[in-house]
């Protein structure tokens, strides 16, 4: 399975993001409805932080940075997965990746895309 995230682009503080991350199935066993997927992000000499979580039914967490500020969703009919960011603080700024769960030590995960908030 392959994840390729999109939607990344540089920003002024309070704007606002969508990402996607589209998930391409290469076997007919790929289900993306059943996978547990998350939001991390890695800024350049930064530790990775996992930003939000959704699992197979659809409930999430998020980081505390995240709160209140992001959403994260799912569209199963186009293996899709998204995040919402607004009021975005500079602090932001950093490559974001998607990836099956758990975040810290995922199985798959995308190449990323920046965001970067001035």
């Amino acid at each position: 399975v392959q994840l390729v995230e999109s939607g990344g682009d540089s920003v002024q503080a309070g704007g606002s993001l969508t990402l996607s991350c589209a998930a391409s199935k290469f076997h007919s066993g790929f289900v993306f409805s059943t996978w547990c997927m998350a939001w991390f992000r890695q800024a350049p000499g930064q530790k990775r932080e996992g930003v939000a979580t959704i699992d197979d039914d659809g409930s999430t967490e998020y980081a505390t940075s995240a709160q209140g500020r992001f959403t994260i969703s799912r569209d199963n009919a186009k293996n899709t997965l998204y995040l919402q960011l607004t009021s975005l603080k500079t602090d932001d700024t950093a490559m974001h990746y998607c990836a099956r769960s758990p975040w810290y030590d995922p199985a798959v995960r995308g190449q990323g895309t920046q965001v970067t908030v001035s």
